[in-house]
């Protein structure tokens, strides 16, 4: 098996699995993740469609390598903008929590009483 071959059967895993979570999945956040799994997987396929003509000698083709990596960083500002957006809509709906390890300072019984 190829490189091309392994990499583009990757693309295709990842592209299955997150259209699967972004189906199946009700909480936003993991919905989210599915997305950016969904878009892993299209630039790694993007990557061996750059990596195509290096086989036969000539260098990578350099607009799917600019296409990934602008993709890249508005994928992570998306991705950003949508982290904020859901922490202000479960802040909206009451459904925000500050979870911690340490106990509340009122739910610890004091030694002292």
């Amino acid at each position: 098996m190829s490189g091309e071959t392994f990499y583009g059967l990757a693309s295709a895993a990842l592209v299955g699995i997150g259209l699967y979570g972004a189906i199946v999945q009700a909480e936003p956040l993991r919905r989210l993740l599915a997305f950016n799994l969904i878009g892993g997987g299209v630039f790694l396929l993007f990557g061996v469609v750059a990596r195509r003509g290096a086989a036969a000698g000539f260098g990578g083709d350099p607009v799917p390598q600019a296409l990934v990596i602008t993709g890249l960083v508005v994928a992570f500002s998306a991705s950003a903008l949508a982290v904020a957006l859901i922490v202000r809509l479960s802040e909206e709906r009451g459904r925000a929590e500050q979870r911690s390890d340490a106990p509340a300072a009122g739910a610890a019984g004091s030694a002292g009483d």
